[in-house]
């Protein structure tokens, strides 16, 4: 019997620079991505809100993982990860024909030079799998960080305004970031550290989530100060398609299966577990009594705080991260935001500020602190890169990685600002006030449950008559822990 062409090796479909191995593991690192976005962010975003928003929270996430996929293939991709424009950003142009796809895949601006020299000190990333598994494995990343953007306007954004957003804020924000730290601009060859998008992703969604926030407007009263989740099991389950997705995320960014991304996943496990337990000793020790609530948001901060180091960390520098990200994020959260006025004004909504911006901005810094010189190596186009723990050019590091902080952030700030206040002139950011206190319903014309409540628990002489308030919710929720409910 004649082999199959999929197993024959001088045949179109397995040319020689085609390694099968890398290629499935990149292949099955997208779609762990992608499953932490659809149905991971789906689920727990349902699941984390008030009742009457869980239809429009769930579809603010189902959306934006459908329009960021096709504005990518269209435009962005290249935006990100093409020829260059400008030392921030890529020409635009589709990734969409054949001979572009199934060509080996090559980040084609990547190629680093000896400081004012043209003798190369690093040649261009070139994977060995194709261009068709390259596209789709950074879609699943410009995918999930804007829906983690999503998190800062649940609860009042008007879908429409959203629908228009999502497209916008992909071209001229995430697209900027990548090419900046990823695609071989100014950021990436100057020798900043990103390993996988703890400034692409999460800064940047942080940042850009708390501004959106800001020019959205806040929820109404009566969701600002009772937002008690739906549906904590099903909260869970979401948390663990997104923990569980991570091991993709970071273990997937070497663009091989290699000594790196084994280091990268474990890493990110040792930090999202440290951190979550570091979180649920803050709580028993200042609150009485563990929060299953605060134990997500631990784990979040944790995986968010590793991924710009992920590869590039000793194991026992995770442990040092994950004990960071449990407690300063925990710090901005339950005591700085009391005491900040502008963090009370600006409603956002899951504390995507804190969990994101505030962790992936620790992440990026002490990835400064502890990138291990034999590890950067192995993956960085600047040689001789290292954390100022070990001493040499260390110190100049994290002087690059703030710096880089600094332009991510203000990026991004302007941006959604500019965006937002165009889309402003033609469909208002907000829903009216009367839609607000219906929800979903108002919205969609569609409800999650054909249930009374919003999570509270069952009072005899209350729910009769459908009352709405709560009682008896987690301290994360009616506010006695500074925020409602973070993530």
């Amino acid at each position: 019997m004649a082999a199959s062409p999929a197993y024959q090796t001088h045949l179109p479909t397995s040319p020689e620079w085609l390694n099968k191995g890398d290629n499935a593991w990149q292949m099955t690192a997208a779609t762990l991505v992608g499953l932490q976005s659809m149905p991971g962010l789906v689920i727990l975003y349902a699941s984390i809100v008030k009742k009457k928003w869980a239809v429009n929270s769930a579809f603010m996430a189902l959306y934006a993982f459908a329009a960021v996929l096709i504005c990518w293939v269209l435009v962005a991709y290249r935006m990100a990860f093409g020829d260059q424009l400008l030392p921030f950003w890529g020409k635009g142009a589709p990734a969409l024909g054949q001979k572009f796809l199934i060509g080996r895949a090559k980040v084609p601006e990547s190629t680093h030079y000896f400081k004012n020299s043209k003798i190369v000190e690093t040649p261009m990333e070139e994977p060995f799998f194709p261009m068709a598994s390259l596209v789709y494995f950074q879609f699943t990343f410009a995918a999930i960080t804007m829906i983690l953007l999503a998190g800062s306007v649940l609860g009042r954004m008007n879908i429409k305004a959203w629908m228009a957003f999502v497209p916008l804020w992909l071209i001229f924000s995430y697209t900027v970031g990548a090419f900046s730290l990823w695609g071989g601009g100014f950021l990436y060859h100057w020798g900043v550290i990103d390993y996988s998008g703890g400034y692409v992703i999460h800064l940047s969604s942080g940042i850009a989530g708390f501004t959106a926030a800001y020019w959205v407007g806040p929820r109404i009263k009566s969701d600002r100060e009772r937002f008690p989740p739906n549906n904590v099991l099903l909260m869970l389950a979401g948390s663990g398609l997104l923990w569980m997705g991570w091991s993709g995320f970071n273990g997937g960014a070497p663009y091989a299966a290699n000594v790196a991304s084994s280091i990268a996943v474990l890493n990110t496990n040792i930090c999202a577990a440290t951190s979550l337990l570091v979180w649920t000793t803050l709580d028993v020790i200042f609150f009485g009594k563990p929060s299953v609530i605060g134990a997500v948001q631990g784990m979040m901060t944790g995986l968010v705080c590793i991924t710009p180091g992920a590869g590039l960390v000793q194991s026992w520098a995770a442990i040092v991260m994950g004990i960071s990200s449990g407690s300063i994020p925990w710090v901005t959260m339950m005591i700085l935001h009391k005491k900040s006025s502008l963090l009370q004004k600006v409603d956002d909504t899951l504390g995507v500020f804190h969990t994101h911006a505030v962790a992936g901005l620790l992440g990026g810094l002490l990835t400064g602190l502890f990138a291990e010189p034999a590890l950067c190596r192995l993956l960085l186009p600047v040689t001789n890169s290292r954390g100022a723990f070990y001493g040499g050019s260390g110190g100049v590091q994290f002087i690059k990685q703030l710096v880089a902080a600094l332009f991510v952030i203000g990026w991004n700030i302007v941006s959604t600002t500019i965006i937002l206040l165009v889309i402003q002139i033609f469909i208002p950011l907000r829903m009216p006030d009367e839609q607000l206190e219906i929800g979903d319903d108002a919205a969609h014309g569609e409800e999650a449950y054909a249930l009374w409540g919003d999570g509270e628990k069952y009072d005899p002489t209350r729910h009769g008559s459908l009352n709405t308030g709560t009682t008896g919710v987690s301290p994360y929720v009616n506010g006695a822990r500074g925020v409602t409910i973070n993530l």
